[in-house]
């Protein structure tokens, strides 16, 4: 299995070097954004089993913080009250983005886990829309709807010495793919830590965790503050890589294709988000390289995805993990034991 996956990665590093399609390396890069932020969804659906529909509004924070902290601002914060800030280097921004990021999945988190079910998901949803209203209304600040332009691109480094620059595509793949690979390292070592452990337990049965001695509230909070701050991550690379920020980036329907990569793929899995990504993410693509109508290539989408759910309601991961399983079995398991004669 680890032999598989170096294979893979070597491949996913290995394709700017024969890929000169621009816009398929474009086409990926999207993908593993959202594929780190289906990663960070996973973490709170999947392995807290708590529904987030607000998830859009850590990756536009995300998005939002870095690019202000890249490019200046000022705004008065209050009457009579102005913030001003110098612009500050991409990686510094990016940093505060993870940062601010977090901070509110922390605090969303407090507030919102003293209800459950649909009242979280309530809570989750208001907070989104508020923010959208923020960034749309808030003009002096983010813009409105014209929209925060020339972003900064990320380097590192410096000019006298040794400078890299991520204005290309290759190297903002190569960013992703990094970010990709140390985010889906961090879910696993947590999930199969302590605190993992109790998140598994809270999903399973919370009353039982909970007469056990599982603080609900403080694994709950761990969860969706390192859920935020890693959409907010997948955010800021976002606006770095596109260079304009505007507040579409918290529509809702981005909230759903991070919700259909996790499901497909396999809630409460590391692999599911990334195996729903690659299928979610690239296939309306193939569909557009078919020349097929765009009404079409909706239904196709659709109709798939209601497939995948009926026919595999676990998700793609589970169901080749089992079909795995069942396949690779000893032959000699099924079998009953040999008898043993008494020696005469």
């Amino acid at each position: 299995m680890r032999l598989v996956t170096l294979a893979w990665l070597a491949f996913l590093f290995s394709i700017p070097l024969w890929m000169s399609d621009l816009y398929v390396l474009h086409v990926l890069i999207m993908t593993g954004i959202f594929i780190i932020a289906a990663m960070s969804l996973n973490l709170l659906l999947g392995y807290t089993g708590q529904l987030s529909l607000g998830h859009v509004a850590f990756f536009g924070i995300g998005a939002y913080v870095s690019s202000l902290a890249s490019l200046g601002f000022e705004a008065h914060l209050l009457p009579g009250v102005l913030v001003k800030m110098e612009p500050k280097p991409v990686w510094l921004g990016m940093l505060c983005a993870v940062t601010i990021a977090g901070l509110c999945g922390w605090v969303i988190g407090r507030i919102s886990f003293k209800v459950r079910g649909a009242y979280f998901v309530i809570v989750t949803v208001s907070f989104a829309e508020v923010i959208r209203l923020v960034a749309l209304n808030w003009v002096e600040l983010t813009q409105g709807p014209m929209a925060l332009n020339n972003i900064p691109a990320l380097r590192l480094g410096t000019p006298e010495l040794f400078e890299l620059s991520f204005l290309r595509k290759p190297a903002n793949y190569y960013l992703v793919l990094v970010v990709a690979v140390l985010s889906y390292i961090l879910i696993r070592r947590l999930v199969q830590s302590r605190a993992g452990r109790a998140m598994i337990a809270l999903r399973e049965n919370e009353p039982l965790a909970t007469s056990v001695g599982v603080d609900v509230t403080k694994y709950l909070v761990l969860a969706t503050m390192v859920s935020a701050a890693m959409a907010g991550a997948a955010g800021a690379i976002y606006a770095h890589y596109v260079r304009i920020v505007d507040p579409d980036v918290f529509l809702f329907i981005y909230t759903v294709t991070m919700v259909i990569m996790v499901v497909t793929g396999g809630k409460g899995t590391l692999a599911g988000p990334v195996v729903g990504g690659l299928i979610f993410g690239l296939l309306p693509e193939i569909l557009r390289a078919a020349e097929i109508k765009p009404e079409v290539q909706w239904v196709i989408y659709g109709v798939l995805m209601v497939l995948v759910v009926y026919f595999l309601p676990e998700g793609i991961v589970p169901a080749v993990r089992n079909w795995r399983r069942r396949h690779h079995e000893p032959a000699t398991a099924a079998a009953p034991p040999a008898s043993i004669e008494p020696a005469r």
